[in-house]
């Protein structure tokens, strides 16, 4: 079963500070949004409101996306097509914008110290994200953060800021395939055999997609995804800062290494990931997506059957009422 929706109370803990490792269980993978998470601000609309379109017409383009009259691709060409200032400016005011969760970079010591990888995963554009990290982490501790999401082509003089789309889909970057691959690849490298334990952390329902491949899910308290789990029951862990998410995180630990059976014998299946895998299911929607009320909901969460502009008929068969 996935974690519980409102989880046990968690005992106090010392100082995040100080960072001790935890002994070897089985391997935990982090996969984290930027904007909105790590960052409390989004790095794009920092961007665009001070050297591009501007706050009115970039809030005009998110209800486009929001009610399915333009693709999230298609949008945010055009947000990113509106900059004309070179990086090193377009930076600078970033810079002095962005804020840092406070115990972000307490989280990402313990994940270095317990060789837990942590990977950012993102709709935005992969240079930009590499220099904030390494402004605000130092090139060092950043260096140790794989950054999953867009690469760009930007000219020198900042007239031309143009995405290079991971994928080519509707959403320019489908994290639900990026988690997928990053999980193949970690289970291919356990010599035991094991099965990675996939934690994701988000704010939006935009980061839906790479919820869904995650067996532990963090939402951000207070906004969007959360509301949405909330709306239709999705099991998941409130946070309020990443000291919070350290705390579950030391728990789960201890949790799945109680249930490999007390004998060193490493787990070999996952049960917190039955219901998202049948979420993901391509031959069941789930009745909970198609009476979504927004048309950017279902895209993000299923963008197979909900990605093309023109809203498709959805046949709800019985293994789609079962799965929900």
């Amino acid at each position: 079963m996935p974690i519980a929706l409102t989880p046990p109370p968690i005992p106090e803990v010392k100082t995040l500070g100080h960072v001790t490792a935890l002994p070897a269980k089985r391997k935990i993978i982090c996969f984290s949004d930027f904007d909105g998470t790590i960052f409390m601000q989004d790095t794009g609309h920092v961007l665009f409101d001070n050297h591009g379109c501007g706050s009115k017409r970039r809030e005009m383009l998110d209800e486009q996306i929001k009610t399915g009259e333009r693709s999230f691709r298609d949008v945010s060409e055009e947000m990113w097509g509106s900059l004309n200032v070179p990086f090193e400016d377009g930076f600078e005011v970033m810079e002095n914008t962005l804020e840092i969760d406070p115990d972000f970079q307490s989280f990402h010591k313990f994940c270095i110290a317990n060789n837990i990888p942590f990977n950012v995963i993102s709709a935005g554009l992969k240079p930009i994200l590499r220099r904030v990290l390494d402004t605000f982490l130092g090139e060092e501790e950043a260096s140790h953060i794989d950054i999953v999401a867009n690469e760009a082509h930007i000219s020198p003089d900042g007239s031309s800021w143009k995405p290079i789309w991971r994928h080519d889909t509707e959403l320019g970057h489908d994290k639900a395939l990026s988690i997928t691959e990053a999980r193949e690849q970690a289970q291919l490298a356990c010599d035991d055999g094991s099965i990675p334990l996939i934690v994701f952390i988000g704010d939006g329902v935009s980061d839906l997609p790479a919820a869904r491949e995650a067996d532990v899910l963090f939402a951000r308290r207070g906004l969007r995804l959360e509301e949405y789990c909330l709306e239709h029951k999705i099991p998941y862990i409130p946070f309020d800062t990443f000291a919070d998410i350290q705390r579950e995180i030391e728990r789960i630990r201890e949790d799945d290494d109680k249930k490999t059976g007390g004998k060193g014998v490493p787990a070999r299946f996952n049960p917190r990931a039955n219901m998202w895998r049948r979420v993901s299911s391509k031959t069941a929607v789930p009745r909970y997506v198609v009476m979504s009320p927004t048309k950017e909901e279902k895209m993000f969460l299923w963008p197979e059957a909900f990605s093309e502009l023109k809203t498709p008929t959805v046949e709800v068969t019985e293994a789609a009422t079962s799965a929900v």
